[in-house]
């Protein structure tokens, strides 16, 4: 399974096509609409969001409410598009148009300059249209869509914010997939310590006061995982790899971890292995989960955790120092509407890149033509996999 992004923040709008989906599968706009809603919510929005209700048009792959087994394709209007449609014109426009909103001054931190020097762009409005936080967008419906063939499948994904502007979550035990997901969502920076919410969202107007931007740490639970996704036989087959990559190519997005994380590097093995015990009700279980959900690159059957680490967002009302590419002389960077803070939109973005790995890795070791048969082979796998 694989899917392709098209589209500019400011164009017309955003497409993603998705091959590769089982036959059969249940699959509606109202699916889609859920995630891009939350993807849009969060303390520290801006004004962009006051204009854009991302909904979903679903124009292929799809025939009363079920996957046909072709490619699926999804268009996402962008709503903005009727005050730019000179700017982003897909024809050609008198000249002095075209130089309107022209970008010369590349923001610190961004794709602008690199982008602008290797595709020869004098103008780097042609790079930050795309390399823009907006093409998330149509990631999440992407995501959406494999969080509802995990969902079908027993398999839920939840996400969260652990800190933001150096304030973290005080969580004191582990929260069941189930328990993240109703409490993030009632949060208005989704995290689960509401206390450290409060300090959270105080940091985020004080940034956004300041002109001023600030990052965080988001994290994913995945459970009902079954064992034995992924391999080590193959350092591209490692799913936990996949993941960080995922993860990593969030915008914004600097680092991953996997359980404790970079914590292991402080600890001695007998504080971080995790002892394996069997029942016959559960069958293998680990007594811990500090290796977060993964042993050998591949799933051990306990929940996938896995942080990613956020910076600021480069875009600042108050720029900081850059060159201008035609004179060489120093300027303030662009400036382009942008969040004061984007981290707990972030978390339902890292959901469903997490969420496409996994799925994709579902359909890697089991049947994926017909739906129907890939649950049963799911769960003929959890049955053998308890008994062995």
């Amino acid at each position: 399974m694989r899917y392709l992004t098209a589209g500019e923040s400011h164009g017309p709008g955003l497409t993603t096509i998705i091959e590769g989906l089982p036959a059969g599968m249940p699959l509606l706009a109202e699916d889609v609409n859920k995630e891009l809603k939350r993807r849009q919510g969060g303390h520290g929005r801006g004004a962009r969001m006051r204009i854009e209700k991302d909904q979903v048009q679903i124009t292929a792959g799809i025939r009363h409410g079920k996957t046909l087994g072709a490619p699926v394709a999804m268009f996402v209007e962008n709503k903005d598009w009727k005050h730019w449609e000179t700017v982003m014109s897909i024809e050609p426009v008198p000249e002095k148009n075209e130089k309107s909103r022209r970008v010369s001054r590349p923001r610190p931190g961004h794709a602008d300059l690199v982008g602008g020097m290797k595709y020869g762009h004098n103008d780097m409005r042609n790079v930050l249209e795309r390399s823009s936080a907006r093409e998330t967008t149509v990631r999440v419906a992407a995501g959406a869509v494999a969080k509802k063939l995990l969902h079908e499948l027993g398999i839920e994904v939840a996400g969260h914010v652990l800190e933001i502007g150096g304030t973290r979550a005080n969580l004191k035990r582990a929260y069941a997939v189930s328990e993240i997901q109703e409490t993030s969502e009632a949060s208005p920076v989704r995290c689960l310590d509401e206390v450290a919410a409060e300090e959270m969202m105080q940091k985020i107007d004080d940034a956004k006061k300041n002109g001023d931007t600030i990052g965080g740490i988001v994290e994913v639970v995945v459970g009902g995982v079954p064992a034995g996704l992924g391999s080590y036989v193959q350092w591209d087959k490692k799913l936990d790899a996949k993941i960080a990559r995922a993860i990593v190519s969030i915008n914004a997005f600097k680092g991953a971890e996997f359980g404790v994380g970079f914590e292991a590097a402080r600890k001695p093995g007998s504080e971080v292995m995790d002892e394996i015990l069997w029942s016959k009700e559960d069958g293998y279980t680990r007594r811990t989960n500090n290796l977060g959900g993964f042993e050998g690159g591949m799933t051990n059957g306990m929940p996938i955790v896995v942080r990613g680490v956020m910076k600021p967002i480069p875009t600042l009302y108050k720029p900081l120092q850059s060159v201008d590419i035609d004179s060489k002389e120093t300027f303030n960077a662009s400036v382009e509407r942008s969040d004061s803070c984007a981290v707990p939109a972030a978390s339902v973005v890292a959901e469903a890149v997490v969420a496409w790995e996994v799925a994709v890795a579902v359909l890697e070791k089991f049947d994926g033509d017909r739906f129907d048969t890939l649950k049963k082979h799911v769960e003929e796998h959890r049955n053998l996999t308890k008994e062995f």
